[in-house]
């Protein structure tokens, strides 16, 4: 509650005060171009507008044409959305369970503007709405265990079926210079935001992505809210505060969850970018968290800090440093420390991307423990505007709960068709 409030004093400060108070009405806009990008990659509002970007893919086929025409129709009077389609595979050279998984997702995201439009504080009503399901024996979620490995592979990746992640209300103000969410959020939307963090087209290893394997995250569709604010032109803070006992396949028990058992999840992030429309490529972040104790449960409240480095350089390079420390573990790791960096061949196709991990495995796991590490690889190749393929390799060293193996191999393809 604490973290909530003061990133609320600060938003209130920012506000109020006269530098931020300056605005100019040449500035103001009916889309999203130039504004403040407080959420990550896989946020709804940069996963349409990503998809939406005509880069230079492998192939170009015209049969889509007319529907990318009637999407954009429907984006210049306030409706834009997406459909995909995403499968993952993976298989492992060595396992104390089973030797490979695989899964899909589709989705249907979007936002409605259905105020301010002319203003450029626009309000609009976000969604996302999904179906998970395997096809093997086991999802991804669920393969790093049968390896030994503490960790999640690919997390959206399960069995849960139908369910709903995001229904919000979205508030820009100041140009779009704050913005405020409320209803059932997706806490990696806009938690410790990082350039290559979107399990849909970056790496596999949760290590790589969203909390380091560190913070104790609530599931999605968790109600909620969430602020974040330019406080000058290269220093933003973002916050919020939502229900740890959300589920994404019954979001209504969250209002019951919410008000009578009071046990939230709650964040600041202060970070700096070399410009507001670039926070998520161009960031240096500390972000402090908390997670109360779930009583029903039986988990223990915890606590931690995370750190973030990324630059994008040229428009090709984006190298990354990302750590993490929780007081009390919840999660998967007490410590974790990752370093990378990502290549584009070819801008607005290809992607290459390389990182290390090392992590320190939790006490709740056991006593003596030997310390964790991984490198993954992975190469996205945009075969068309719908279509991208990404092979993806990983090694595992010294993986905690397997102390037979030394290392093991694990391989992953996924495939995303977006419409």
């Amino acid at each position: 509650m604490a973290i909530a409030a003061a990133i609320l004093l600060l938003v209130a400060l920012f506000l109020v005060s006269p530098t931020a108070a300056r605005e100019d009405s040449a500035e103001t806009q009916s889309d999203d171009e130039g504004i403040p990008k407080f959420g990550g990659p896989g946020a709804v509002g940069a996963t349409v507008e990503e998809d939406a970007k005509k880069g230079e893919p492998l192939f170009e086929f015209g049969f889509f044409q007319p529907y990318h025409d009637f999407k954009t129709h429907l984006a210049e009077r306030g409706v834009s959305y997406g459909i995909d389609y995403t499968a993952v595979y993976l298989a492992a050279s060595d396992s104390l369970g089973q030797d490979d998984a695989s899964s899909g997702i589709f989705r249907f995201y979007g936002s409605w503007d259905l105020a301010g439009r002319e203003s450029g504080n626009t309000g609009a009503l976000v969604w996302k709405i999904e179906d998970r399901h395997r096809f093997g024996t086991i999802p991804p979620s669920s393969f790093s265990f049968e390896l030994g490995n503490i960790g999640l592979f690919e997390p959206p990746f399960s069995d849960q079926g139908a369910r709903l992640t995001n229904l919000y209300w979205r508030q820009r103000l100041k140009q779009g210079r704050v913005a405020f969410v409320g209803g059932f959020l997706d806490a990696t939307d806009y938690v410790d935001v990082f350039g290559l963090g979107s399990p849909w087209v970056h790496f596999m290893n949760f290590a790589f992505t969203t909390g380091t394997t560190t913070m104790s995250l609530p599931n999605d569709a968790l109600l909620g809210f969430a602020v974040g604010a330019m406080v000058t032109d290269k220093l933003y803070v973002i916050g919020g505060l939502g229900d740890t006992n959300s589920d994404p396949t019954k979001p209504w028990e969250g209002f019951d969850t919410f008000f009578d058992d009071h046990e939230y999840f709650s964040h600041v992030e202060v970070g700096w970018t070399t410009s507001h429309d670039r926070i998520y490529f161009d960031n240096v972040h500390v972000t402090f968290w908390h997670a109360d104790e779930r009583v029903q449960a039986g988990v223990q409240d915890d606590w931690g800090i995370n750190f973030s480095f990324s630059h994008y350089v040229k428009d090709r390079w984006m190298p990354f440093v990302r750590a993490g420390w929780a007081d009390n573990a919840i999660a998967s790791m007490k410590k974790s420390a990752s370093a990378g960096i990502a290549f584009q061949p070819v801008p607005g196709r290809d992607l290459l991307g390389i990182g290390v991990n090392w992590g320190e495995p939790a006490a709740s796991f056991g006593t003596g423990l030997d310390d964790q590490y991984a490198v993954e690889a992975f190469y996205r190749l945009q075969l068309s505007d719908e279509l991208a393929i990404t092979p993806d390799l990983q090694l595992l060293l010294d993986p905690a709960l397997n102390p037979q193996e030394s290392s093991v191999v694990v391989y992953g393809l996924r495939l995303r068709l977006a419409l």
